[in-house]
């Protein structure tokens, strides 16, 4: 069981439980940059599919209100795969998938964890992974990619 870190410095203090902060993220090279509206702690979850392991995403999902690309739009190429439903987005310079549209939350973003400063020193909530090789046997999370409601607390 991983340990929940309440505050840390990651650009700025969220010295709330809750409070929602900016934080800034990027590919590996720099030329993708992004920002999203996060509450403290970050929830993540990890994925079972063939895709999330073999990159060893860590996903923050979030509504598409809370995040924007701030630079390198154009630099971005997509890959689909099985449904087609997820546009995996790499960067053309260094292929790192910073963020992509999800499968399970096409409305939304699914950040990298690992793409956002101060990883891994953020304050992070993890949560049971997700079984994404069974994805239709799943209950639905759906829900993450609404606006900010009690159910969970990025959303």
């Amino acid at each position: 069981r991983r340990k929940t870190i309440i505050f840390g410095w990651f650009g700025r203090w969220c010295a709330v439980l809750g409070a929602s902060c900016v934080h800034k993220g990027s590919c590996h090279c720099g030329a993708v940059r992004f920002e999203a509206d996060l509450q403290t702690p970050i929830e993540v979850q990890t994925c079972t599919c063939s895709i999330c392991e073999k990159t060893g995403f860590i996903h923050v999902i979030v509504p598409n209100s809370k995040f924007r690309i701030t630079q390198g739009q154009a630099n971005l190429t997509e890959y689909t795969f099985n449904t087609g439903v997820a546009k995996h987005l790499f960067c053309k310079t260094c292929g790192v998938k910073a963020f992509y549209r999800p499968r399970s939350n096409p409305d939304g973003w699914s950040i990298n964890a690992r793409c956002l400063e101060g990883y891994p020193n953020l304050p992070l909530r993890w949560i049971a992974p997700f079984d994404g090789r069974d994805w239709e046997n799943q209950p639905s999370i759906a829900h993450k990619s609404e606006e900010w409601h009690p159910r969970s607390q990025t959303h």
